[in-house]
């Protein structure tokens, strides 16, 4: 991990921060004074990244790690716990497609890790890094989910799986601390043009879709000290349709 200053501005941790929505929330929450610690499996990335944060007078917190690694996850909150004594923010937006196809033609390995990266990190991720949120004046959480979490569809298994599996996980956390001060809730992007949805939906013409940036600056309205929904599932689409 780099070195960052300490001072006041709101310290918010990012996964997935190297592409996609996860590098654009990542952007805009430096761009708004976060202290933003980036965490993605390549440093090379993530060096673009911190070079990006820097251009415009910010700093970043560099993670290099899978979250498939529960001991890494474990050390991350000790040397939080360490340094910062607090974590005021969490987007949850790391994932994988894993094996996209019929159920049966799936293999263990790739079953195993679409869940170990897109629901059991979340499980880790919460277990280690609640202790530090809660010591927060306003805690808030996001994750990132997709609409086949919601309404499964053929051959898309493992994937809604686990992000079902991490719906549900969120909500009933949630709901544990409704009277405490942590917000926690789910964020579905829908369909954006990133590498991942083009892996997904090779014939879709990305330019029909949202971009990261655009999504990413709704998306991290929910870390906001603002915010104060908990429990909520919040619809990209819904709130583009809204705007008009």
């Amino acid at each position: 991990m780099t070195d960052t200053p300490s001072a006041s501005p709101r310290l918010v941790l990012v996964t997935g921060a190297s592409r996609g929505i996860g590098r654009a929330a990542a952007l805009e929450l430096a761009r708004q004074g976060n202290i933003v610690i980036a965490v993605a499996r390549s440093k090379a990335a993530l060096q673009k990244l911190d070079d990006e944060i820097r251009a415009f007078g910010s700093e970043a917190v560099l993670v290099p790690m899978d979250l498939k690694d529960t001991k890494g996850i474990e050390t991350l909150g000790k040397v939080i716990g360490e340094r910062f004594g607090r974590l005021d923010g969490l987007v949850a937006n790391a994932g994988i497609l894993g094996t996209l196809g019929p159920v049966e033609t799936c293999g263990p390995r790739s079953f195993e890790e679409t869940i170990a990266v897109n629901l059991a990190s979340n499980f880790h991720l919460i277990r280690t890094l609640s202790p530090w949120m809660h010591q927060s004046d306003t805690p808030r959480a996001v994750f990132v989910t997709s609409s086949v979490a919601r309404k499964p569809r053929a051959f898309w298994g493992p994937y809604q799986a686990a992000k079902a599996g991490m719906e549900a996980l969120v909500i009933g956390w949630a709901d544990e601390n409704e009277n405490m001060k942590l917000r926690a809730n789910i964020f579905d992007p829908g369909g954006t043009r990133t590498g991942m949805r083009a892996e997904a939906m090779p014939g879709e013409d990305p330019m029909t879709l949202p971009t990261p940036e655009e999504v990413a600056a709704e998306l991290v309205k929910l870390v906001s000290p603002s915010e104060t929904r908990t429990g909520a599932c919040v619809v990209y689409r819904e709130l583009a349709k809204a705007k008009g």
